[in-house]
């Protein structure tokens, strides 16, 4: 990658999706944008970004509604650091508009969890 071409998305690994179920085991490269100055001598991957993260890649593969409305339950236990190796699942309950996502990092360590409300209607 150029130093040109900015990284927004971690490398997926592997990918699999079943019915309203996605998997995904995502290489954190340390190169991503996000890490920059978050935090200078502590990069850590940013709540808001894994939220994000969840957000595009429940309605790339499991085709979510498209409108953010809120979010439940939001937990984060322990930071996702560059180098990582995580498994992001998701799950789209559509009758409730809701996307259930966890990280997990690959020693089983949960490091964030929670739903995410999406509305075609609004």
């Amino acid at each position: 990658m150029s130093s040109e071409t900015a990284q927004y998305k971690a490398t997926i690994l592997e990918q699999k999706v079943v019915e309203n179920t996605a998997t995904l085991l995502l290489q954190v490269d340390p190169e991503i944008t996000y890490f920059q100055g978050h935090f200078e001598n502590y990069p850590l991957l940013a709540g808001v970004v894994q939220i994000d993260w969840a957000i595009y890649y429940g309605k790339k593969l499991l085709s979510c509604d498209t409108v953010f409305a809120g979010m439940e339950v939001i937990k984060f236990q322990q930071p996702i650091l560059p180098n990582y190796q995580v498994l992001l699942t998701l799950r789209w309950e559509k009758e409730k508009q809701k996307l259930y996502f966890s990280y997990t990092a690959d020693d089983e360590v949960s490091c964030s969890s929670g739903r995410i409300k999406l509305d075609a209607t609004k």
